[in-house]
């Protein structure tokens, strides 16, 4: 709800007020002030009158008396469970920021960037509890981060990729993609090209799309009847990526195909492949996840999935604000991937 501060007491004489922009644009006070919070119940026609007659009055609103009014800070808090130079070197944060900056900066609301503390993991939860924000979008969630979870009982929250519940409480609000479904298609496509000792660079097992990622490599060789037993795990960095094929080839067996969970594991992976004179596609096929530089620079160029993440990141920040509004808001939003084909498999 919009405030106004009375004309007799705050108000010089003539300042338009909602009521006046109300009145010349046709319509009710409370849409006027629907307009003003950004609301979506707000039809085309009604949107336009308003905003005409704002720009004709030269209206501004109150929003000292409103924010008083409704005990918010206009301000929503974007959580990072990683250490900092984890944040600092994945390109799939900036692009989920960007999305979700775009989107908060025709509004009043502010973006405040939380990286967890390293030494006091409690830190950005006490934060986040102390009425400094009134959301929070939540990315990269680890299963031992489940107090996010119980946090989004009392406070708006939206999580980028599915959180792990540890109860019977309600689904928690998320964007994801369907990363079960994309990894068993791009796998595939490397048993379509005569792939048979397929190999993965699994992510981690305490993050869903690291084990989602997995059951969709699994399902692919599952249905093409390969066996599955060649996995080893990375933390969807380069240098995890590495030592993952380093422990792959040191088992013996035949491998002439690989998915890596993330591009950049893919990265390290190549790098490994590059100094034992193994060449891809020829000696064996890459597939990964995520079209981001770490995919499209390698050498050759990697087939992979493509997610917006701008577009994940725009997303979250939408429901967050319906939320904060009240607003009944869907618990998950499955966002579409497509394939990147490079021929690298």
């Amino acid at each position: 709800m919009t405030t106004e501060v009375p004309a007799s007491r705050s108000t010089p004489a003539g300042t338009p007020t909602l009521e006046t922009v109300a009145a010349l644009a046709g319509v009710s006070r409370s849409t006027v002030s629907r307009v003003i919070n950004d609301s979506p119940k707000v039809t085309p026609e009604a949107l336009a009158a308003v905003n005409k007659a704002i720009e004709e009055l030269g209206y501004v609103p109150n929003r000292a008396a409103r924010s008083l009014a409704s005990r918010r800070t206009q301000a929503i808090a974007l959580v990072i469970p990683e250490n900092t130079a984890r944040f600092f070197a994945d390109p799939y944060f900036a692009s989920v920021i960007q999305g979700a900056a775009l989107r908060l900066a025709a509004t009043d609301y502010t973006l405040t960037l939380l990286i967890a503390s390293e030494t006091d993991p409690e830190k950005s939860r006490r934060y986040l509890q102390s009425g400094n924000v009134d959301g929070a979008l939540i990315l990269s969630h680890h299963s031992d981060d489940r107090s996010y979870v119980a946090l989004s009982r009392t406070l708006p929250v939206v999580f980028g990729g599915r959180p792990e519940r540890h109860d019977d409480g309600p689904e928690p609000v998320y964007v994801d993609v369907d990363n079960t479904a994309a990894a068993r298609d791009v796998v595939s496509l490397l048993v379509a090209s005569g792939r048979r000792h397929i190999a993965t660079i699994a992510g981690p097992t305490d993050m869903t799309a690291g084990l989602d990622r997995l059951e969709g490599w699994q399902s692919a060789m599952s249905d093409a009847g390969l066996p599955s037993h060649l996995v080893e795990h990375g933390d969807f960095t380069p240098a995890s990526g590495a030592a993952a094929m380093e422990r792959l080839l040191a088992r013996g067996e035949p491998i002439d195909g690989l998915f890596a969970a993330s591009a950049q594991m893919a990265d390290g992976a190549l790098s490994v492949l590059r100094q034992r004179g193994l060449v891809v596609p020829r000696d064996l096929g890459v597939v990964t996840f995520d079209d981001d530089y770490f995919a499209a620079r390698a050498t050759p160029p990697l087939t992979t999935v493509n997610q917006d993440e701008g577009e994940v990141g725009r997303t979250m920040a939408e429901l967050l604000m319906r939320s904060i509004e009240g607003e009944d808001v869907p618990r998950v939003t499955i966002m579409p991937t497509r394939l990147i084909n490079r021929r690298s498999q």
